[in-house]
């Protein structure tokens, strides 16, 4: 994973690896792939390298981060998947052929998921190359799911992307649904989008009312609110993340420690857990090492700095390492109950959970930059602050400096106020003039000759640190009732 490479810190793999894809990666074949996954995967990896590229010692292009190689790569792997969305309802096709577009015989039956799980890497893309068919088609997707819910306010597991029939009407958050709901989340931070939150916040309360049983979560059919299925699922361990984004500690915190009762069961979560039983489910006891609880002990350990989360993070290390370790690498837990092995090590173990645990360990990565440290570079639409923390992570853990969604187009009457304070800041050091404005609010003492001296130019880039304990960046102002915090949460006003 690139980003794994450039958050561990090693620079000159990620060159190496960079160098390998300049040279060109061929898109135009005859094979069907995945939309979901070639969107998480290939787009949102080559988006999240090609921001963080720079950083990583990178030789970038002149007109970065609106151009370059792998920017250019991103945009050819969305538009082979755009075909899978000319559907009449605007719900996409699960499979493309890469050459020829849609199979004539491809199934018109999509998970959830699978349809609404494009919009963070599709306007990240329309955003940095200003074409705005990328953004469009996620939304139209997100749009037609959110019609065709339920009158109680669920949505089904997987519908006919034709006829907007919904084929499997089972509701829940876990698998066939999960990263429908991170998106609308996710979208909504990356935007600043109040349609998106109130989507969610709409399907909370559903999602509370109906599937919430003593701080699990269960399957149940859609139209209706009766349970289908008391499980637990490993994939719905995001959730708590999830919540923690929206400021629902207190729910997160409870329901995460009903998840970790599940792992310190078994060494790890079982893909099923029946929970009247509290046992695994008949074939359904392998742990493929998925990241998802671990993702939500980071999100959890930033908000509260509850110790009980670095315990998670040391007891899935030394599970990891006891459990599942061979010689090539880390293998999948075939089953729990006697940890038998399979012959196999999945792409997420390296792209996710190991980057997820080492971040959760990690107090003073770049990743968790609380906005004392950002960066200024020259594009050719003015000045641009990057690398000032708040970073979105897509459903395969790249992280989008949502920042960059503001380089690439021409200034709106709605501007950040980071750049206002970074004008303001710019004139004073032009001026020789001593304490800005807003210094009181960050500290006594501090003038612009402080600021002045803990900056650094090289190659057309300013970089900023500020060595008080308040950042001098605040958020993005949002037009919708809560408040973007600097890690990357969102906080209702009565939390």
């Amino acid at each position: 994973s690139l980003l794994s490479l450039q958050i561990l810190g090693n620079v000159s793999e990620f060159q190496r690896v960079v160098n390998v894809l300049q040279e060109g990666v061929d898109f135009d074949i005859d094979v069907n792939a995945s939309v979901f996954e070639t969107n998480i995967r290939v787009v949102g990896g080559l988006l999240s390298a090609h921001l963080l590229s720079k950083k990583a010692g990178v030789e970038v292009e002149v007109g970065w981060p609106c151009s370059g190689p792998l920017l250019r790569m991103a945009e050819e792997a969305a538009r082979k998947l755009l075909p899978a969305f000319q559907t009449p309802t605007g719900m996409p096709y699960g499979t493309v052929n890469l050459l020829h577009g849609v199979n004539p015989g491809e199934t018109p039956v999509t998970c959830t998921a699978g349809i609404g799980t494009f919009i963070v890497e599709f306007a990240t893309l329309s955003h940095l190359t200003g074409d705005p068919v990328f953004e469009d088609v996620a939304r139209k997707a997100l749009k037609a799911l959110w019609k065709n819910r339920s009158d109680i306010g669920l949505v089904g597991n997987h519908i006919d992307v034709i006829t907007a029939k919904w084929v499997a009407q089972d509701a829940g958050i876990g698998a066939g649904v999960d990263s429908y709901f991170e998106y609308l989340v996710k979208g909504a931070i990356l935007l600043q989008d109040k349609e998106l939150m109130s989507m969610f916040l709409d399907y909370n309360k559903a999602i509370k009312n109906y599937t919430k049983f003593d701080d699990w979560y269960l399957w149940v059919q859609m139209y209706k609110g009766t349970v289908s299925m008391p499980v637990f699922q490993s994939l719905e361990a995001y959730w708590p993340g999830l919540q923690s984004l929206i400021g629902d500690v207190d729910n997160a915190m409870r329901t995460f420690l009903n998840y970790y009762t599940v792992w310190k069961q078994f060494g790890g979560l079982p893909e099923f857990y029946n929970i009247p039983q509290g046992y695994t489910v008949d074939k359904r006891e392998g742990y493929p090492l998925r990241p998802e609880l671990i993702e939500s002990a980071m999100y959890l350990y930033r908000a509260t700095r509850d110790p009980t989360l670095l315990e998670l993070g040391r007891d899935a290390v030394e599970s990891i390492e006891k459990i599942s370790k061979v010689d090539c690498g880390f293998a999948t837990i075939k089953d729990l109950r006697d940890h038998r092995l399979d012959n196999r090590m999945e792409s997420f173990f390296l792209a996710e959970t190991v980057k997820y645990l080492y971040l959760l360990f990690d107090p003073d990565n770049f990743i968790h930059n609380d906005g004392s440290v950002f960066d200024v570079v020259i594009t050719p639409y003015g000045e641009c602050v990057l690398n000032a923390g708040g970073y979105v992570f897509n459903t395969e853990a790249h992280p989008i400096d949502p920042a960059a969604l503001h380089c690439c187009r021409k200034r709106k009457e709605e501007q950040w106020e980071v750049e206002d304070l970074m004008r303001e800041f710019y004139s004073l050091k032009k001026n020789k003039k001593f304490p800005l404005k807003r210094a009181s609010d960050h500290g006594e003492g501090e003038s612009a000759k402080d600021l002045e001296d803990a900056s650094s130019e090289k190659g057309g880039e300013k970089r900023y640190s500020k060595k008080s304990s308040h950042s001098l960046l605040s958020c993005p102002s949002q037009s919708f009732n809560s408040k973007l915090a600097v890690l990357g949460q969102v906080f209702l006003d009565n939390t």
